[in-house]
């Protein structure tokens, strides 16, 4: 299998950068000269908004911009964090799904294969917190996302984190399984992946961690995986709510088994996308956590 390095253009939105963004000509320039073979294009404004780009010309020059630089584009994150459907009522329901079709058009439009959302509702759990009756919710509209999505020959990925509701492997699995459609998938961050199952943390109710760690998630989860964030984790959360991304070497996790096990479990696309997000010097290092992974799959036979 050989391997494609992208990486999440919202490390250069969030965070420190927040007030002062990257532009997307900047980023495309920069990741072209490293060597990227492509980007996991952030949906937030100022990068890849549909409403900055509403029309089919539009978001083919934007699509010429990263080509030009040697670049593709392999997945899409979308900006839905407005509407927690999970735990909002009909309005805000509605809403999530409009802004989830106005994405879906924008990958289609792009030829961007992978749309990824979560549960939005973020942790701790509310007070009033309906355990059923939202897991049902969250099921339906992750139903729905999934067909339209297939009929737009685009995969839907959910993206697990620990700041986010129901983090638990069992919560993950069961997902996966009560969506039923094999047009839903898992995005997996290896950083979500030590918070929710070997750290357990924001969990809901009684703490549940794999004794077998990272080796042990992705057994349980083959044939489930979707699309891979990697990046590595020191065991703590950023601003209490979701996983630190710390880079490579200044965390826990042991590449060297990890990569292997996710392709044991049933990962079988080329690309594997870097997730700097919110890590305050992300545009500094980017250089450097690529080497780390140019350095490393060829060790790996890769």
């Amino acid at each position: 299998m050989g391997v494609k390095l992208s990486i999440g253009t919202w490390a250069y939105l969030f965070g420190k950068y927040a007030d002062n963004p990257i532009a997307m000509e900047e980023v495309a320039e920069r990741l072209g000269k490293l060597g990227f073979d492509g980007i996991a294009l952030g949906g937030f404004k100022p990068h890849g908004h549909y409403d900055l780009y509403p029309t089919k010309e539009d978001r083919k020059r934007l699509v010429e911009l990263f080509k030009s630089h040697g670049l593709g584009i392999n997945a899409y994150g979308a900006d839905l964090w407005d509407y927690p459907f999970a735990t909002g009522g009909s309005e805000i329901k509605q809403k999530y799904e409009e802004a989830f079709d106005k994405s879906l058009e924008m990958c289609v439009d792009c030829g961007i294969p992978i749309i990824r959302s979560d549960t939005v509702t973020e942790t701790p759990y509310p007070d009033d917190f309906d355990y059923d009756r939202t897991w049902e919710k969250v099921v339906g509209m992750f139903k729905r996302c999934a067909a339209k999505a297939k009929k737009a020959g685009v995969l839907f990925v959910w993206e697990f984190e620990p700041g986010y509701i129901f983090n638990k492997t069992t919560e993950i699995i069961k997902m996966v399984k009560d969506v039923g459609d094999d047009n839903f998938k898992l995005q997996v961050d290896t950083c979500h992946v030590q918070l929710c199952a070997v750290v357990g943390a924001q969990q809901y109710g009684e703490k549940e961690v794999l004794k077998g760690g990272q080796l042990e998630f992705f057994e349980m989860v083959k044939g489930m995986i979707g699309d891979i964030h990697i990046i590595d984790s020191d065991n703590s959360l950023h601003d209490n709510h979701t996983s630190t991304h710390a880079p490579f070497g200044e965390g826990y996790i042991n590449f060297e088994e990890v990569i292997p096990a996710i392709v044991k479990a049933g990962y079988t696309s080329e690309w594997w996308t870097i997730d700097l997000c919110f890590w305050p010097n992300a545009w500094e290092i980017t250089e450097d956590s690529k080497k780390y992974l140019d350095d490393l799959f060829p060790k790996l036979g890769m």
